[in-house]
């Protein structure tokens, strides 16, 4: 009896009251879409401000071009650095589903703001004077406002990417066999919904906002967050909830700190005798690769502490070989993770240079004009048309003629790298052109040239983020220790921040140094003054010697790790040679 009330409770999960999950009473499918109806908003609302920013901050703001670009770049970079926040408020303090809500809260206040700022007069300058040509910059308190309500969606949005895809995989259970058929099911249907929630922004919400109204269109992203919020408050009772079991970013810095004060110590990797605290069947085992963390390992005087009168190892003194095994997992993926951060500093181009481009051609299909924010439509279909082909033709012939399933993870980033090569090729040549038309146009406003001619940069750049964020999370994901997953897809999604930040950087440094002399500035206020061609070239040339780098990176992933011959001590003093590695 007690066996069978066993297979109906999940080990590692508690329900809303912190007993044992019941199977049939909490998790699974309808749980799990609760979850979604969070996440799509989310992105809803992140890339629907996202993508046609960069025109309010020009034409309503009239913030200058690289300046707007740098805004809409720090924004996003800021969104997806603060993940690493929100993993580990939710890890240390509040739990996956508690940052939720609160958090949620924060996104729904924020994008509520920027709606009511964006309608009030007087908080964006008056229009500019067509007769003088004139127009009055934002003032420090309208550009202050407009900061507070992007930075509060920023922390927002930080807090639910890092803990909404692992609470939805918490409502199945690994060790059913139907329920971790389930878990991948709701792994294809989450990035799908993300893919959906993004397509409805840059179309029916740019829309909106171009010819209706930003107020409107900011409101009903408001709206929209609140449902999902009391949505997700709904399933409290039926939702798992797995029991904390420490930040990460905490372990990491115990190893580090524990191998440093020990850094002096002898250390003999094939004779020495290391501390190890887990069984058998969970140790990770001991390798010879940065063997300076290994000191950590090492017992001596003073390592202990008392806790509720037990003697318990200080884990700031004294580390196990498995959890400084798992930090140098953590590091191995540090090059990888390096060489993918360029990407995302293309991806930045798209919502706003490009963007920018389109304002300035023809977009009018019949009576209907394109807003220049939904050209990122082909981008997105460029993703969802990628996924389909992969899946339905490239997974079948790989099973038929190779026996695999598809790419591998480092073949797909380096797929996705080699794409953005080529479309920062074709961003190059399509503005050259389009430079080229705009001085025979002279200073008409819209120039003679279709907008669909920026359709390649579009998919190319689409089609390869499908390659490589896919195959990052692959990577990410499988290469790192289990107790660490929110922590690496955290890491991955880091290299989204600081490829929109190294954005804003490069935007700054070329701003900067060209246009002196009496030569005409690369990044000029007015687009059509300057050579964003030069811009995308250089990105160019930076993302072949990237590509180049991650060939070699990848050399070094695939080689299999020296083993040792360690000796590892537990608790009983029961030592055991890891042979076995």
């Amino acid at each position: 009896m007690e066996e069978e009330k066993m297979s109906w409770t999940v080990s590692d999960a508690v329900d809303y009251k912190g007993y044992p999950a019941d199977k049939s009473k909490t998790g699974g499918w309808i749980p799990a879409a609760l979850i979604l109806g969070i996440e799509i908003c989310e992105r809803l609302s992140t890339m629907g401000i996202a993508v046609n920013l960069v025109t309010y901050l020009v034409g309503t703001m009239h913030v200058p071009s690289a300046e707007s670009a740098n805004i809409v770049t720090d924004f996003m970079g800021t969104c997806f650095m603060l993940c690493l926040l929100g993993g580990f408020i939710a890890d240390s303090f509040l739990g996956r589903f508690r940052t939720i809500a609160v958090l949620a809260v924060i996104q729904a206040l924020g994008t509520g703001m920027l709606s009511v700022s964006t309608r009030l007069p007087e908080l964006h300058p008056p229009p500019c004077n067509s007769a003088s040509h004139s127009c009055h910059e934002a003032s420090g308190l309208q550009m202050g406002v407009l900061y507070l309500c992007l930075y509060l969606i920023a922390l927002g949005t930080g807090g639910l990417k890092s803990s909404v895809s692992g609470f939805g995989t918490d409502q199945f259970d690994e060790k059913d066999e139907r329920e971790r058929t389930q878990m991948a099911f709701f792994f294809n249907r989450f990035f799908f919904f993300i893919s959906m929630g993004t397509l409805f922004a840059v179309t029916v919400l740019v829309y909106i906002q171009d010819e209706v109204g930003r107020s409107w269109a900011y409101g009903i992203c408001c709206l929209s967050m609140v449902i999902a919020i009391g949505i997700l408050l709904s399933g409290t009772k039926k939702y798992r909830y797995k029991k904390s079991t420490g930040s990460p970013i905490v372990h990491i810095l115990q190893v580090i700190v524990a191998s440093f004060r020990k850094r002096k110590l002898n250390y003999d990797p094939n004779h020495a005798i290391l501390y190890e605290d887990r069984p058998d069947v969970t140790r990770v085992p001991h390798t010879q690769q940065y063997i300076f963390l290994d000191k950590a390992a090492i017992r001596v005087e003073g390592d202990e502490m008392i806790i509720d009168g037990k003697v318990m190892p200080n884990p700031w003194r004294l580390c196990s070989v498995s959890r400084i095994e798992e930090v140098k997992m953590m590091i191995r993926l540090l090059p990888v993770w390096a060489t993918t951060i360029l990407f995302w500093t293309i991806y930045a181009q798209l919502i706003t240079f490009s963007v920018e481009q389109a304002t300035t051609l023809e977009r009018t299909i019949g009576t209907f004009q394109i807003p220049a924010g939904s050209l990122t439509v082909f981008f997105v279909g460029a993703i969802l048309i990628t996924l389909a082909v992969y899946d339905r033709v490239i997974m079948p012939l790989c099973r038929r003629w190779k026996g695999t399933e598809g790419f591998t993870n480092l073949q797909r980033i380096g797929l996705g790298l080699a794409m953005s090569v080529v479309g920062m090729i074709a961003a190059a040549l399509t503005e050259r052109r389009r430079l080229s038309v705009a001085r025979s146009a002279g200073s008409i406003t819209t120039l003679p040239m279709s907008v669909f001619a920026l359709i390649p940069q579009f998919f190319l750049v689409g089609s390869g983020e499908a390659f490589i964020y896919t195959g990052q999370l692959d990577f990410f994901i499988t290469r790192s220790p289990k107790s660490m997953k929110t922590m690496s897809t955290g890491l991955c999604l880091t290299t989204i921040s600081l490829g929109f930040f190294i954005s804003s950087f490069l935007v700054s440094v070329i701003k900067s140094i060209t246009g002196q002399n009496g030569d005409k500035a690369w990044l000029a206020d007015n687009i059509n003054e300057g050579r964003l061609d030069y811009f995308y070239w250089l990105l160019a040339v930076l993302s072949v010697i990237n590509f180049i780098v991650y060939l070699v990176c990848v050399a070094f992933a695939v080689r299999p790790q020296s083993q040792s011959r360690a000796l590892t001590m537990d608790n009983a003093g029961k030592s055991s040679l890891d042979d076995k590695c």
